[in-house]
């Protein structure tokens, strides 16, 4: 019983861990934000990419400030 709940855990620390991984957020105005960045927390409406990199090639560009 120790093992499995210790296993049980060991899971949902890893998955939460994985989701809060911070991204860089394309808004809908086509704005890379990277994590950090000015309105990074305040974007809400976005499309997620793992890197600025993906986000530029997906036709973002980089904040103007």
């Amino acid at each position: 019983m120790k093992k499995l709940l210790l296993g049980l855990t060991l899971i949902c620390f890893l998955t939460s861990s994985i989701l809060a991984a911070d991204v860089v957020k394309k808004s809908k105005t086509g704005i890379c934000h990277s994590p950090g960045t000015t309105y990074y927390n305040q974007t809400k409406s976005y499309t997620p990419y793992k890197t600025l990199k993906d986000c530029l090639n997906s036709g973002g560009r980089l904040p103007k400030k």
